[in-house]
């Protein structure tokens, strides 16, 4: 599989990242077909090494979404110190349903998706446009 990618929605992940820095960024790429709409959102908890999506705010994020007939099709995080790649964390609670986005900060910004079903973790290609 491959993930498109506009240049603008990779660089508003990228700048998300960067901004939240020292800590884990997090939100979601929202679209139909291809993703179209960056939905930054708010690490509840802030850390280098952890995010978590505030439940008030996903149970929002996700009822507009769906208002507005699209679909949550990339859940994103970065990782400030580490690679581009998930952590036993990531695997445990990823969504199989998404695309699974994690940008690297640790030298220059790297981003990489994953499909991680029941454990099992396939790297996707990333195209940006």
């Amino acid at each position: 599989m491959t993930l498109h990618l506009t240049a603008a929605l990779a660089q508003a992940v990228i700048d998300h990242a960067q901004t939240d820095l020292p800590n884990e960024a997090c939100g979601i790429l929202a679209g139909v077909d291809r993703p179209t709409r960056h939905i930054p959102m708010v690490n509840v908890e802030p850390s280098h090494t952890r995010f978590a999506f505030d439940a008030t705010e996903q149970l929002a994020v996700y009822l507009d979404i769906d208002e507005r007939g699209e679909q949550p099709l990339v859940i994103y995080h970065s990782h400030p110190r580490a690679a581009a790649y998930p952590s036993e964390v990531d695997i445990l609670y990823a969504d199989p349903a998404a695309s699974y986005l994690i940008v690297s900060l640790r030298r220059e910004p790297e981003l990489r998706s994953f499909r991680i079903v029941a454990g099992q973790v396939t790297e996707e290609q990333v195209t940006v446009e």
